[in-house]
Formats: structure tokens, sequence, C-alpha cells
């Protein structure tokens, strides 16, 4: 069955940097669009990112463009999330998505940016 596992989150200082992984399992990875997205209780779930099959065509949102870079490691079959220069409102839980017959999402993984 699909499986992705997210990993990674922590409380970091503003300004700060983390490394997101999703390990992903029970489908083709290679070939699968895979996206990041993160969600506050009380908000809808917002886009970050994504990345495309053969790891060329990425996508970010306007919030975190030019601070936060994605990718993956097809040989792993995991994705990551670079996050730098973090903002207080990056504070989120941020989850794995790929879409296999219906959206699939991992458990999520806590970053809090906070002094």
């Amino acid at each position: 069955q699909v499986q992705l596992v997210e990993s990674g989150g922590d409380l970091v200082q503003p300004g700060g940097s983390l490394r997101l992984s999703c390990a992903a399992s029970g489908f083709d990875f290679r070939t699968s669009l895979m996206k990041w997205f993160r969600w506050v209780p009380g908000k809808e779930r917002e886009f970050v990112a994504s990345i495309t099959g053969d790891g060329y065509t990425k996508r970010y949102s306007a919030s975190v463009e030019g601070r936060f870079i994605i990718s993956r490691d097809n040989t792993k079959n995991t994705v990551y999330l670079q996050m730098d220069s973090l903002k207080r409102e990056d504070t989120a839980k941020y989850y794995c998505n790929v879409f296999h017959w219906y959206d699939r999402w991992g458990q999520g993984t806590q970053v809090t940016v906070s002094s």
C-alpha cells in the first residue's frame, strides 16, 4: 500500500534552516509528481512545492520561493524540502503528497519557528 513518512520537523529560531524528508513506498516513485503542503489549524492546507519524477521541473508557492528547495533521490524513494531563512509564519505541519488514484498524505511533521 502507499506509504508516505515525513520526518525532520523541529523547533528552530527565525533565520534558521531545516531539511524535511519524505520516504515513499507502494507506488512508482520515479514517475510520480511529488508535492509538499503545510497546514496550520484554522487555515486551509497550503501548497508549498512540487517536483516532477525526473526532478527537472520544480514549482514553489510565492511565500517560499527563494528560501525553500525541493529535491528528490529516486534511488532512495525520498523527496526532500530544504528550508532556509525560516520565518515565524512558516510554522505549520508539513505534509508530503502524491496522487495515486486519489490524493495520498503522510502523517506530517511539525515545524515550529520561534525564538
